[in-house]
C-alpha cells in the first residue's frame, strides 16, 4: 500500500521520497503532517508533508536522519513499502480557507530553516496556484545543507542565505528579513518553519517590525489525532494540542522554552525494559490454574486463579489464569436457573446467560460459546473486562462469562461505514453483517480494536489470544477493515456517504482526547496523560526489547484519578520498575474503578493517597518534575454528581515525592468528527448527541458508545453499538 516510488538525497544526511498513499494525497493540504510507521516494531514517527500529487496519489517527505529510527528509514529504497502511513493530520494552514480576492490582498514572507524549507515549499506553490506571489528567505549552515532552493525559486520571490557564505547572503534568516523591510517590503503575514530555536527568533524579530508570524511546531508524538496529549503545548498561557490544535500557532502565543524542553523528553532517555529478552511473543496465552481443593459450596464461588502479586508486578502475563474445565464446571453448577433472569435484563448485550452456563455446566463449551456469541460481538473481551459485579452479577445472585461466533449471511447490497474498530464499532459491525450488509471499518490507528488495543494492558487482556482472535472473527463474517484512516482529515463523513457510497455510518469512535488538570507546572517534562502512557506500551510496547517507541518511566511515579484506566497506568507503571502512588481526591468508597481492580493495585504493591487533592507540579532547573505539591482533604456535600465533594483542609499541603506523573483525569470525544460533519449536534462536552437506538441530528448518521455517552464500560459500547445495528438495518429499509 505505502510504496516508496521515489527517493533522492537533497544533502547531507537529508531525503526525499516520493509515497503511494492516494487517500492522504487526496485529503492533504498546505501545513498539515502525517505519521510514519517502518515496521510493526517501529515508532510512530510525525513528518510534515512536503507536497502532494492527487493524480499520481503521492505524498512527498523530507526527513533528516540524526536518529535511530530516521537513519533506519534512510535505508528504505524504492519499491520498499511502510506499514503504516497516517494522515492528513492536524489543521492545514489558515490562508488555504481565504478567497483569491483575500489572498491578493495580504503579502506574505515565509521562513525557512534547515529541513524546515521542505514544507514551506507546497505553502509557497499553493498560493502561487492561487494567484497570490510570496516572498521566500530560506537559510543553512553551509550550501550543502540547502533544500527545494530551485523549486521555490520558480514559485516565489527567493532570498538564501548560509551562515558560513558560502551561497546567497552571509548571515541569519532573520537578518534578511530585517533587511528587506528596511528596503521598503511590507509584510501582512510570517510564516516561520525550522528548529524551535529558529522559529523562536524569527517570531521575536516580526514582533519587532510588527509582523504577524505564524510557527508550525512538530512536537512528540504518538497518535497524532489528539488521544495521547504527548503534544501539548502553552499557547497565550493554556494547554493546546498540537496535532488537533496546529500544527500552527501564532508565534508570540508560543511558549517556546517550555515547548523545547518537551521535545527533548524523549531523546537520549534510558528506558526500563525490564522484560527479560526471551519474553514470550505477545501471545500472553492464559494459563489453566489449579482445580481448588476447597470443599465445593454452592454458595461460594470457584475462585479463580491468578498469578501471585508478588510475581505479576514484574510481567505484563494476565492476572488472571483462568479456570480449567472442571473449575468451570463447578462454577456453572452454581447456578439456580431461575424462572425470571435478572442476569439477562442487565446485560447491556442481552446474552442469554441462564443458556450459556447450563452449556458450560454440562461441559458443552463449544455450544456454550455458540450462545454467548449470538448476542456478543467480543465475548472472550467481555469476560475480562465487564464490570459483572454492577451488572449481570448484581442483579443476580451468582454469574459468570466466556467465549467466541456466527456465519456469514446473505449479502443485500448496501454499504455501511464504521467508523472506529473499537467494542461499539466491532458489535454494530458484526450484527449489520448477520443482516447481509456490506461493512467497512475505518480505524484511524496502526491495529484494529480501539481502547482494546491501546487502552486495557495485556496483563488484564491479552492482545493477540484475546482481542485480534475477536477482530478476526468478525473479519471472517465478511468485514472490510481499513487502518490508518482518521475520518475528519483522511476523509470525512460526507465525503464516506457522497463519493463512496455508503448509505448509513456508524460513529463508534470512541472518547479518547484526554483531560488535564490545569493546574501550574503540568506542562513540564515527565507529565503524560494515562492515554500516551498506556498507548506507548500496550499498543506500541515501548516496554519491550526490540521495538523502537522511546519511553519514560520515573523512579517515583504519582497517578491522579481513580477510574479502571488510573488502576491500569498504576500497575503498568509498577512493572517497569517505579514506585507507584494512586493520588485521589475522594476516599476509597468513591473509588470509580472496578473493586477487583483496586484489589489487584492494592496486593501488587500500588500505594493510595486518598483524600488528596494536586494543587502544582513542581520542576527542576531544567523543566523536569523534582514534586507534586498537594493538599489533604474530607469529604463534604455531595456535587452534581452524586459524590461527597473534596474540601481542602487548611494548612495541610505536602510535597509528594515524584519525578513523574500521570494524568488519568477522564477523556472526552476527538472534536475531528463533530467539527468537519455539517449539522451533526453535540452537546457542550464535545459528544455527539443522539437517541437511545444511536439515531442522530443527521440522516443516516448514527453513534454509540464513548463518542456520545463520554468514558464508560466496553459492556455499554457494545450494547450501544448492537441498539444501534438495529436502527441503521430500519433506516435503510425504509429507503427502499
Amino acid at each position: 500500500m505505502f510504496d516508496i516510488l521515489h527517493k533522492e538525497t537533497f544533502a547531507a544526511e537529508t531525503y526525499l521520497m516520493d509515497v503511494y498513499a492516494p487517500r492522504i494525497a487526496h485529503s492533504a493540504l498546505p501545513g498539515q503532517f502525517l505519521i510514519i510507521k517502518m515496521e510493526e516494531n517501529s515508532e510512530r514517527i510525525p513528518l510534515t508533508i512536503s507536497d502532494y500529487h492527487r493524480v499520481r496519489g503521492t505524498v512527498t517527505i523530507v526527513f533528516k536522519a540524526i536518529g535511530e529510527s530516521t537513519k533506519k528509514m534512510a535505508e528504505y529504497k524504492e519499491g520498499d513499502r511502510f506499514a503504516d502511513i497516517v494522515g492528513p493530520l492536524g489543521k492545514p494552514s489558515e490562508f488555504a480557507t481565504m478567497t483569491a480576492e483575500e489572498l491578493r490582498k495580504r503579502s506574505f514572507v515565509f521562513i525557512g530553516g534547515g529541513v524546515g524549507i521542505a514544507p514551506i515549499y507546497p505553502q509557497v506553490k499553493w498560493l502561487n496556484d492561487h494567484g497570490a506571489t510570496a516572498d521566500c528567505i530560506i537559510g543553512a549552515r553551509t550550501k550543502d545543507l540547502l533544500i527545494f532552493e530551485k523549486e521555490l525559486a520558480e514559485v516565489s520571490n527567493l532570498y538564501v542565505t548560509s551562515d558560513d557564505g558560502s551561497t546567497g547572503r552571509k548571515g541569519l534568516v532573520t537578518d534578511v528579513l530585517r533587511q528587506l523591510v528596511a528596503s521598503g517590503k511590507q509584510y501582512d503575514e510570517a510564516v516561520a518553519i525550522g528548529p524551535m530555536i529558529m522559529m523562536k527568533f524569527a517570531t521575536k524579530t516580526c514582533e519587532e517590525l510588527g509582523i504577524r508570524c505564524t510557527v508550525s511546531l512538530n512536537s512528540i508524538m504518538v497518535d497524532g489525532t489528539g488521544m495521547c496529549g504527548a503534544c501539548r503545548v502553552s499557547i497565550g498561557g493554556k494547554t493546546k494540542f498540537t496535532c488537533i490544535d496546529g500544527p500552527e500557532f501564532l508565534g508570540k502565543d508560543v511558549d517556546f522554552d517550555e515547548a523545547m524542553k518537551r521535545q527533548a523528553m524523549y531523546n537520549n532517555v534510558v528506558t526500563r525494559k525490564q522484560l527479560q529478552a526471551e519474553e514470550k511473543a505477545e501471545g500472553h496465552k492464559c494459563h489453566i490454574g489449579g482445580i481448588s481443593e476447597e470443599t465445593f459450596d454452592k454458595k461460594k464461588r470457584v475462585p479463580v486463579p491468578e498469578q501471585k502479586p508478588e510475581i505479576r508486578a514484574h510481567n505484563f502475563d494476565e492476572v488472571c489464569l483462568g479456570y480449567s474445565a472442571d473449575m468451570a464446571i463447578m462454577e456453572a453448577q452454581r447456578c439456580l436457573h431461575c424462572k425470571n433472569p435478572q442476569c439477562v435484563e442487565h446485560c447491556p448485550v442481552s446474552v442469554n446467560i441462564p443458556d450459556f452456563i447450563a452449556r458450560v455446566a454440562q461441559g458443552d463449551f463449544a455450544g456454550a460459546a455458540g450462545v454467548i456469541s449470538c448476542e456478543s460481538a467480543l465475548p472472550a473481551v467481555c469476560g475480562r473486562v465487564c464490570p459483572q459485579e454492577t451488572q449481570c452479577e448484581g442483579a443476580c445472585v451468582m454469574g459468570k462469562h466466556d467465549l467466541h461466533f456466527s456465519s456469514q449471511s446473505i449479502p443485500n447490497g448496501h454499504k455501511v461505514a464504521i467508523i472506529g474498530s473499537g467494542p461499539s464499532g466491532l458489535t454494530c459491525a458484526k450484527d449489520l453483517l448477520s443482516m447481509g450488509y456490506d461493512v467497512t471499518i475505518f480505524e484511524a490507528l496502526h491495529e484494529l480494536g480501539g481502547v482494546l488495543m491501546y487502552g486495557i494492558p495485556s496483563f488484564r487482556l491479552p492482545k493477540d489470544t484475546v482481542v485480534k482472535k475477536e477482530v478476526e472473527s468478525v473479519r471472517k463474517l465478511g468485514a472490510k477493515f481499513e487502518k490508518d484512516v482518521v475520518v475528519g482529515r483522511t476523509i470525512t463523513i460526507d465525503e464516506l456517504m457522497k463519493r463512496e457510497g455508503f448509505e448509513a455510518v456508524f460513529v463508534g469512535s470512541g472518547a479518547g482526547f484526554p483531560m488535564m488538570l490545569n493546574v501550574p507546572g503540568e506542562n513540564l517534562c515527565g507529565v503524560v496523560s494515562a492515554n500516551e502512557f498506556l498507548t506507548r506500551n500496550n499498543l506500541l510496547f515501548a516496554y519491550k526489547e526490540g521495538y523502537q517507541t522511546p519511553n519514560y518511566v520515573g523512579k517515583k511515579v504519582a497517578v491522579v484519578g481513580g477510574g479502571n484506566v488510573a488502576m491500569d497506568a498504576a500497575r503498568t507503571a509498577l512493572r517497569l520498575g517505579a514506585e507507584v502512588h494512586i493520588v485521589y481526591r475522594r476516599s476509597e468508597a468513591e473509588l470509580p474503578a472496578r473493586v477487583e481492580e483496586v484489589h489487584h493495585a492494592k496486593e501488587e504493591g500500588v500505594i493510595f493517597d486518598l483524600l488528596t487533592a494536586p494543587v502544582e507540579v513542581l520542576g527542576d532547573e531544567n523543566g523536569w518534575v523534582k514534586g507534586f505539591k498537594c493538599v489533604k482533604c474530607e469529604l463534604g456535600e455531595p456535587d452534581a454528581s452524586g459524590r461527597r465533594s473534596p474540601v481542602p483542609i487548611k494548612d495541610s499541603e505536602f510535597v509528594l515525592d515524584v519525578d513523574m506523573i500521570i494524568m488519568a483525569l477522564g477523556t472526552s470525544p476527538n472534536p475531528l468528527i463533530g467539527s468537519t460533519t455539517r449539522n451533526l449536534e453535540l452537546n457542550r462536552k464535545g459528544c455527539i448527541v443522539a437517541d437511545e437506538v444511536g439515531t442522530t441530528s443527521r440522516p443516516g448518521i448514527f453513534a454509540g458508545g464513548d463518542a456520545v455517552s463520554g468514558a464508560a464500560t466496553v459492556i455499554l459500547a457494545m450494547g450501544a453499538g448492537k441498539k444501534a445495528a438495529k436502527a441503521i438495518d430500519e433506516y435503510i429499509k425504509s429507503l427502499h
